[in-house]
C-alpha cells in the first residue's frame, strides 16, 4: 500500500472519529456543566503547550521566592486569580465548577510539570476558547513583575505527589527535633519575623529575658508573695501573666496572676466548674504541675515520661515536624508544611492547642491531660483529641446555650461550626503565625481580609453596593468593622478582658434574649436595650424580618 493510500484511510478514519464524537457531543448536549472527556483534556492540553514559544518555555523567573515576594503574589492570586481558581487555587470555587474546561487545581501535576516559563506564558496570554483571560500586556513592565509573582504563589501551592507523602512519612518517622536555631540559616527571614511573636515568647525564662516579669512583684496583694527567683518561667503577655515555679521536674502555677489590660494583680486558680480536669486535682496550685494541664501546647514536643521538652515556646517544629532530616538535606519530601495539607489537617495543627476539650484516653499513667498527648503534626487529631461536646440550649463551663464558646482558647471549637470551616478555609488564610505587623498576627488588617473574599456586591455577600450599604455606620467607624458584628468580642480571656467569636455568624438581638448570649449591638451600643436594637434593624431596608 503506498503512502497516498495509507494517508488517505488515516483521514478518512479521523474523520469517522470526528463525526463519531461530533454526534456524541450533540446528544448530550453542550453543558457548560459537564466534565470534558479524556480525549478533549488531553488535545486541548497538548494544542495549548505545543502553541507556547520555546523561547518563551525556557524562561526564566527574575523573582525568588522570598517571603515578601510570596505575600505580594497570594495578593495578586487573591486579586486577579481566587473568583475562578479558588482561594487556594485548588479550582472549586463556584465559578470554576460552572467553566467548560474547568478552571484547573494549580497544585496538580499538570500544571506543576510545566515550566516556569510556561505557566508564566499561560498567565499573561490566557489560553483562547476557554475562560482563562490573558492578565495584560505582556510587554508591560508591572504586568510582567505580577505574571512571574504568580508563578511563584503556584509553585508554593503544589501538592504532595504520592512519591513525596511516602518520603516525608519514612523522613518523619525517623527524624528527631533540632531546634528553631537550626532553621536560621536557610529561613532567616521567617525566623526573625517568627521570634517576635506570641508564639515564640509564650514561655520565658526571666533569667534569660530580664525584661520578662511586668509587674513589680512586691506589690502583689492577691496571693501569698513570690519573689523573682521563685519564677522559673513567665507565662503570657499580651492579656495576663502567670508565673511558674520549678519543684524537682515539675512546674507549679503561683496562686497570682497580672492582668496587663489593667495592670492589676487578680487571684489564679482554676476553681471548680472551671474546667473538666479541675475534680481530679486537689484545690492547691503547688498540686496541680502545669505538664498535663499546660506544657504540652506551650512546647515542642513534651515528653509525659521524661517531663523533658525538644523547646520551649511553639517552635518551627510544632508545625513542621522534627527537623534533622531537612537540616541533613533540605528538600519539601522531608518535612510538613501544613499550607500544603488538606483544610482539615492544616487547620487541626491549629486547632489542638486552640480549642478545649480532652483526650480520648484519660487518664493516660495517672495523669488528667489538657492537650492532645501523643499527636504531632501529619497524624489524625480526631485519634487523640475530642472537642469540648456542648448540649443546645445548655449553658457550660465552655459555651454559651445557642453553642458559641465564651472560655478563652477556644478558637477551634468555634471555628468548626462555621460556614468558613465547611467551605475550606484555613486558619493560614488570615492568620500568618511567621508573624506579621498586623494584630493577632493576620496577613492584612481584618477589614481588608474580609473583603477579599466579601467585597460589596460578591457572590460571597453582602449583597449591598457598598460596605456602608450592607452595615449602617459610615465607613470607617467601628461598626463598619466585618470583625465587630462578626467575630464579637464576647470570649473571656480573663475577668473583663475578651477575645474574638470564631463562628463568623451574626449574633441577633433576640438571640440575646433567648439564650444570654450578648450581640455585637449592645454590646457596643452599651446604653441601649435589645428592644431598642431590634427595633433599629428592623427599619434596614433588605433585611430579613427573621434575622431580627
Amino acid at each position: 500500500m503506498n503512502k497516498r493510500k495509507t494517508l488517505v484511510l488515516v483521514l478518512i478514519a479521523i474523520g469517522i472519529l470526528a463525526a463519531l464524537y461530533g454526534a456524541a457531543v450533540i446528544r448530550r448536549g453542550f453543558s457548560a456543566l459537564d466534565q470534558p472527556s479524556t480525549f478533549e483534556t488531553v488535545a486541548a492540553r497538548t494544542v495549548r503547550n505545543l502553541g507556547i514559544p520555546g523561547t518563551a518555555r525556557d524562561a526564566k523567573n527574575p523573582w525568588a521566592p522570598t517571603p515578601e515576594a510570596l505575600q505580594q503574589a497570594r495578593e495578586d492570586f487573591t486579586n486577579h486569580c481566587a473568583g475562578c481558581h479558588g482561594k487556594d487555587g485548588d479550582g472549586q470555587s463556584g465559578i470554576a465548577r460552572n467553566l467548560y474546561p474547568k478552571a484547573p487545581n494549580l497544585g496538580s501535576p499538570e500544571t506543576q510539570n510545566l515550566t516556569d516559563g510556561e505557566i508564566h506564558y499561560i498567565i499573561a496570554n490566557g489560553v483562547r476558547l476557554t475562560g482563562m483571560p490573558a492578565l495584560g500586556n505582556p510587554h508591560m513592565e508591572e504586568d510582567d513583575n505580577t505574571a512571574w509573582k504568580l508563578v511563584l504563589f503556584i509553585r508554593s501551592i503544589a501538592v504532595n505527589t504520592p512519591q513525596e507523602k511516602a518520603e516525608q512519612a519514612a523522613a518523619m518517622s525517623a527524624a528527631h527535633y533540632v531546634g528553631s536555631a537550626s532553621c536560621q540559616k536557610c529561613h532567616a527571614q521567617i525566623y526573625e519575623n517568627w521570634k517576635k511573636t506570641p508564639m515564640a515568647n509564650v514561655v520565658r525564662d526571666p533569667r534569660e529575658h530580664p525584661d520578662a516579669i511586668i509587674p513589680d512583684l512586691a506589690t502583689n496583694n492577691v496571693g501569698k508573695k513570690f519573689t523573682r527567683d521563685d519564677v522559673a518561667f513567665v507565662y503570657g503577655s499580651i492579656w495576663k501573666q502567670r508565673y511558674f515555679t520549678k519543684v524537682g521536674d515539675d512546674y507549679f502555677p503561683q496562686p497570682a496572676q497580672w492582668d496587663v489590660v489593667h495592670k492589676k494583680w487578680l487571684p489564679y486558680m482554676a476553681a471548680n466548674g472551671a474546667d473538666w480536669w479541675v475534680p481530679f486535682y486537689p484545690p492547691d496550685n503547688f498540686k496541680r504541675p502545669t505538664g498535663p494541664t499546660c506544657d504540652g501546647c506551650h512546647s515542642v514536643d513534651y515528653n509525659i515520661q521524661t517531663k523533658q521538652v525538644a523547646e520551649w515556646n511553639v517552635g518551627c517544629e510544632a508545625c513542621h515536624g522534627p527537623g534533622s532530616a531537612h537540616l541533613e538535606h533540605g528538600v519539601r519530601g522531608n518535612i510538613l508544611n501544613p499550607a500544603r495539607m488538606d483544610a482539615v489537617s492544616a487547620n487541626d495543627t491549629c486547632i489542638r492547642c486552640h480549642s478545649q476539650g480532652r483526650p480520648l484516653t484519660s487518664p493516660i499513667e495517672g495523669h488528667y491531660y489538657d492537650w492532645p498527648v501523643g499527636y504531632r503534626v501529619g497524624l489524625n487529631l480526631r485519634d487523640y483529641w475530642q472537642l469540648e461536646d456542648h448540649k443546645l440550649g445548655e449553658l457550660s463551663f465552655t459555651h454559651f446555650p445557642e453553642g458559641t464558646a465564651h472560655k478563652n482558647r477556644m478558637q477551634g471549637n468555634d471555628f468548626v461550626q462555621s460556614v468558613m470551616y465547611r467551605r475550606g478555609v484555613m486558619c493560614s488564610d488570615c492568620h500568618d503565625v511567621h508573624g506579621t505587623g498586623n494584630y493577632a498576627q493576620l496577613r492584612k488588617p481584618a477589614n481588608q481580609i474580609c473583603l477579599d473574599c466579601h467585597g460589596p456586591g460578591s457572590r460571597n455577600g453582602p449583597r449591598g453596593a457598598t460596605l456602608a450599604e450592607h452595615t449602617h455606620h459610615k465607613d470607617g467607624s467601628t461598626g463598619s468593622e466585618c470583625v465587630a458584628c462578626h467575630m464579637p468580642k464576647i470570649e473571656a480571656e480573663i475577668p473583663g478582658v475578651f477575645v474574638s467569636a470564631h463562628t463568623f455568624g451574626f449574633i441577633a438581638p433576640s438571640m440575646t434574649d433567648k439564650y444570654k448570649i450578648p450581640n455585637p449591638c449592645t454590646s457596643c451600643h452599651m446604653d441601649k436595650t435589645t428592644a431598642w436594637t431590634a427595633d433599629a434593624i428592623r427599619h434596614w431596608p433588605g433585611l430579613s424580618p427573621w434575622r431580627e
